[in-house]
């Protein structure tokens, strides 16, 4: 039986609340099946993104991550249940998100990322999420992803706050034009040491799923060269325009960096 836009029926069923949206559409969706998005950090941000971009109908959905699930995590990494704990996020997210929407493909990718393997790893996916906590994994993502030209929604969570960024490598900044070289060793806090409100995660992870889907189905305006700073205690979200730097180190017109660096991406607690 011929169904618009090549959907099947139960298809046009499940995303009819995408389909109905102008800017959306049948188009948009068939868009998203198509597409694929790649979540590094199975955590307080990956998990939330995760769901989303499941049950939006995203084709192909990769994780990476090598944790175990901890007691600990269960206060904001959603996706993880109390019978998960001690067992690998990557086992645990799969499972909840296979029986969330047998249309998305699950690919997981039980691995550190590092400079020999980044590359390769992030070649196959249309969008990159960052969902780590440490800032050698994020200079290392945002170089892969510069020198690949893929789009990365990055996000950071500290405390009762937030920033999302969207990096469209010759379009705008990249994470180091905001932030050219990573703080001295100690001088920020993780959160494990300093603490993280659970829900703030989820807003953030929540609005990283939206600017991939923005972009994968192509609409709307992502946050390129804007700067989304949210804070819940105040419940105050602002934008700060971040320009292109010029002589930034890899996106610049003269850029020094053209090889990655052996940056280790530490297990996501975020």
């Amino acid at each position: 039986m011929n169904t618009p836009f090549g959907l099947r029926e139960d298809q046009i069923e499940r995303y009819a609340r995408h389909i109905i949206l102008p800017e959306m559409g049948g188009v948009g969706q068939k868009k998203l099946l198509s597409s694929s998005a790649l979540i590094i950090g199975a955590g307080g941000l990956g998990t939330p993104a995760a769901q989303y971009l499941a049950a939006a109908g995203v084709g192909k959905l990769g994780l990476v991550d090598m944790d175990v699930v901890d007691l600990s995590n269960l206060q904001r990494q959603v996706l993880h249940h109390t019978p998960d704990v001690g067992i690998p996020k990557l086992e645990s997210a799969k499972n909840k998100l296979s029986a969330m929407n047998p249309d998305v493909e699950i690919v997981t990718h039980e691995t550190r990322l590092m400079s020999h393997n980044a590359l390769d790893i992030l070649k196959d996916y249309d969008v990159v999420l960052d969902g780590t906590d440490n800032f050698p994994a994020r200079y290392l993502i945002n170089d892969a992803c510069v020198m690949l030209k893929k789009p990365l929604v990055h996000a950071g969570i500290f405390r009762f706050d937030g920033q999302i960024l969207v990096i469209q490598p010759g379009e705008g900044p990249c994470y180091r034009c905001l932030f050219p070289d990573p703080p001295p060793e100690g001088m920020v806090p993780s959160c494990q040491e300093a603490g993280i409100l659970g829900a703030v995660a989820g807003v953030l992870g929540v609005l990283q799923a939206t600017e991939a889907i923005k972009i994968l189905a192509e609409i709307g305006q992502p946050l390129v060269g804007r700067l989304l700073i949210f804070d819940a205690l105040g419940m105050d979200f602002r934008k700060v325009k971040i320009p292109r730097d010029p002589d930034c180190a890899i996106c610049g017109e003269h850029p020094t960096i053209t090889e990655l660096t052996d940056m280790e991406l530490a297990p996501c607690q975020l």
